[in-house]
């Protein structure tokens, strides 16, 4: 289920924001997305803080130059001031399925928690 409200509306703009070539190549416009308190488990296995992963993002375009592609970006608004997306990216052929959290602060909607999974498509074709 996908719920279209403001909140998530908003949640789904933030995170096609952070994977903007030009968002992720600037410290500032990427870490002003992120929470104070933002923490990621990522599809290598690692632990991210707010610093590491904005540090490690920033420094480095995407391999091969070509942006990440989303699919089946869905969203939920499980309270007042927290979101829940899920969806999936492609990133030079690297299929992760992904989970965000973002709350909503004084200063807008902030990614507060991520985790990514790597997957590799079903032979029967569903993508699932």
């Amino acid at each position: 289920m996908t719920d279209r409200s403001p909140a998530v509306e908003a949640a789904i703009e933030n995170e096609l924001r952070l994977l903007d070539p030009e968002v992720r190549a600037s410290p500032e416009l990427f870490g002003e997305l992120l929470h104070p308190e933002f923490t990621e488990f990522g599809a290598s296995g690692a632990r991210w803080d707010r610093a590491s992963i904005v540090r490690v993002l920033t420094a480095s375009p995407e391999p091969g130059g070509r942006p990440v592609t989303t699919s089946r970006m869905r969203g939920v608004e499980l309270a007042a001031d927290l979101v829940h997306l899920t969806f999936d990216t492609d990133s030079n052929g690297r299929l992760v399925h992904r989970s965000s959290l973002w709350r909503r602060t004084g200063h807008g909607w902030r990614l507060w928690f991520h985790q990514g999974t790597p997957f590799t498509p079903p032979d029967d074709g569903t993508g699932v």
